[in-house]
């Protein structure tokens, strides 16, 4: 059956900005959960210093649990073919970080979606920066995997291929063993659309996923899909909250996924209010596949 991880969505600021938390006490946190492994970030404040991966690969690992994908945020889409090549420099060194750490996936995005770019240039761009990518990452048995994702922290606009016929292009022009898909039905919310339509698209090329859940404080999902890009809405209208207490049809989720034969990590985004809500998420989503993949216990 898939396996669950978990991501330290309420510790970011924590691990990657003010250092008030220590990669070592997520790890103490986490592995105490009923998960088989902890999503990495290459935003970690102690990430930088390539010492600190063997250590923190086995300290995960004497608690009989792995850090299976890597999560980071390359952006492809710059005009200047200069900054380009420094982010294809920057994702073939989070390859490494990713294989050090033991880990087979690691996230790439396509980029920011600056104003001046058409769909077929920014596309064509993303394409070309993850393809060159991906020879690196097959000699380390690294599979690439596309997020259809909202907008990294430090970006000034939000993703080029957030939109799902976007998103859908960009993943069809790209056919390598690997490379693949990070499934997250809560982003698809945010750009205004409806996350199972985009995973029939792409149910196929999933090959990881990111569960959580996200609920709305005002407004209705009408509403949201008025705004533009449903970035406004992100902030106004959209919550991450409970995992199966939201807008995310989980049963119709895994039902997709089981009937492509998913087989690969479920990484838990969620947590903002406390390790008891993240508890609570793993328990539910442990009923759910216990439920969808029997067969596998």
């Amino acid at each position: 059956m898939p396996k669950l991880a978990a991501f330290p969505k309420a510790f970011m600021q924590a691990l990657c900005k003010d250092g008030t938390m220590q990669v070592s006490q997520w790890i103490d946190l986490a592995t105490k959960l009923d998960i088989d492994g902890l999503e990495w970030y290459a935003g970690f404040l102690e990430m930088a210093d390539e010492k600190n991966w063997p250590r923190f690969r086995k300290q995960v690992e004497e608690t009989g649990k792995v850090i299976p994908m890597m999560c980071c945020s390359p952006d492809f889409t710059h005009p200047d073919k200069s900054f380009r090549e420094k982010e294809i420099a920057r994702q073939k060194r989070w390859i490494d970080m990713t294989y050090a750490l033991g880990g087979s996936y690691c996230r790439v995005l396509s980029g920011q979606r600056r104003p001046e770019l058409t769909i077929e240039e920014g596309i064509t761009l993303a394409a070309e920066c993850i393809e060159a990518c991906l020879p690196y990452a097959q000699k380390s048995g690294i599979t690439l995997i596309i997020e259809n994702h909202y907008k990294d922290d430090f970006w000034e606009y939000p993703e080029f291929a957030q939109k799902m016929d976007v998103f859908n292009k960009l993943v069809n022009r790209i056919q390598h063993p690997n490379f693949g898909v990070n499934y997250d039905p809560s982003n698809t919310y945010i750009a205004g659309e409806n996350p199972l339509e985009l995973l029939y698209l792409v149910s196929e090329r999933v090959v990881t996923m990111h569960a959580s859940d996200r609920y709305l404080i005002e407004g209705t999902i009408e509403d949201l899909r008025r705004e533009e890009g449903g970035s406004t809405g992100y902030v106004k209208r959209l919550r991450h909250g409970e995992i199966g207490k939201g807008l995310n049809d989980y049963d119709a989720i895994f039902t997709e996924l089981k009937r492509v034969g998913f087989n690969g990590w479920i990484s838990i985004e969620d947590g903002v209010e406390g390790m008891d809500q993240l508890e609570r998420s793993v328990a539910f989503l442990r009923r759910k596949m216990k439920e969808y993949w029997p067969e596998q216990q």
